[in-house]
């Protein structure tokens, strides 16, 4: 799951599954669209993860085919900057993947709809805020449907999946599930009194020794010695508020957005002109030996290549 903000969203109001939904993609773009179409809300989308969990393409290719999906609609990165109702501000970076290529005008009104929403200080794994509840969409929930749709079995914590995630962002921290496990309620303590995953993350990465023989011994004094304070009872207070004040586009591939660069079809100039030289390249040079896009694109979904 990716870092508190930068998970995969679903941009809504798109039509069921069908066998062609990327039919006008190349095949190695399509492998990777249909790969992402399948990934949970809230994965990370960064093209490093992407690449690491696909069983078939490295990060040059996959950080060429996102920046295709991108140009093609499927793909935007938006930029929110949050007004809290503590009068403290911040930007949050949210990822919108939408199996239904869209038009730039498309992708421009869905941007101009999100300025003004209001959102919760509550978090969620892998997204940066709650949305609205769907009282506060003007929706009743259907009580039968919501006890369907319960789980079977407890979802990992935030905190377990913030632990594990930690391997991600550093792989000399390859945490096991029994040290997740062990580490919980220690992670579950620095959330309750105000850190965030990604301060979790960045005090058991930061300035670690070129080798790490017990990650999990290191993780556990980290996380003691390193422990927040407790939050003042003065900022206990829950349900505090956040409205959107401004929403600008952000390139996919690189840090720019509206503020400094033109951001065209959801990418800067540079990144534009860096994906027409790599498909330039790829044309010229062929497929390598031995590929087989459609073979490889007819096994089903739900298998060890391709886990849904």
């Amino acid at each position: 799951m990716a870092k508190t903000g930068y998970g995969k969203r679903s941009a809504g109001d798109e039509d069921p599954h069908t066998e062609p939904d990327f039919a006008h993609l190349s095949p190695r773009d399509r492998d990777i669209a249909v790969f992402i179409d399948h990934l949970e809300d809230g994965h990370a989308m960064g093209y490093k993860a992407i690449a690491a969990a696909h069983p078939r393409y490295g990060q040059q290719a996959t950080r060429v085919s996102m920046k295709s999906l991108t140009g093609i609609g499927h793909l935007r990165h938006i930029r929110e900057h949050l007004q809290i109702e503590d009068n403290s501000m911040r930007w949050v970076t949210r990822t919108y993947w939408s199996r239904t290529p869209r038009i730039p005008e498309w992708w421009a009104d869905f941007v101009r709809e999100r300025k003004g929403r209001d959102v919760t200080a509550h978090y969620m794994s892998g997204l940066a805020r709650v949305e609205e509840t769907p009282e506060e969409a003007g929706e009743a929930p259907e009580p039968e449907a919501a006890q369907a749709a319960e789980p079977a079995e407890p979802q990992p914590s935030a905190a377990y999946e913030t632990l594990a995630a930690v391997r991600t962002a550093d792989p000399r921290m390859p945490l096991s599930h029994g040290d997740c496990r062990s580490l919980e309620a220690l992670a579950t303590e620095w959330l309750d009194r105000g850190a965030t995953p990604h301060d979790i993350t960045k005090a058991l990465t930061d300035g670690l020794p070129s080798a790490v023989n017990n990650p999990g011994g290191l993780a556990r004094n980290r996380l003691e010695n390193k422990m927040p304070p407790k939050k003042a009872k003065v900022r206990q207070t829950a349900g505090r508020r956040a409205r959107v004040s401004r929403v600008i586009l952000a390139c996919v591939t690189c840090d720019a957005d509206e503020r400094t660069e033109k951001i065209i079809d959801g990418l800067c100039r540079e990144c534009r002109e860096e994906l027409e030289q790599d498909l330039a390249q790829e044309q010229a040079e062929g497929p390598p030996p031995g590929y087989i896009p459609d073979t490889f694109f007819a096994r089903p979904l739900g298998g060890p290549e391709y886990p849904v």
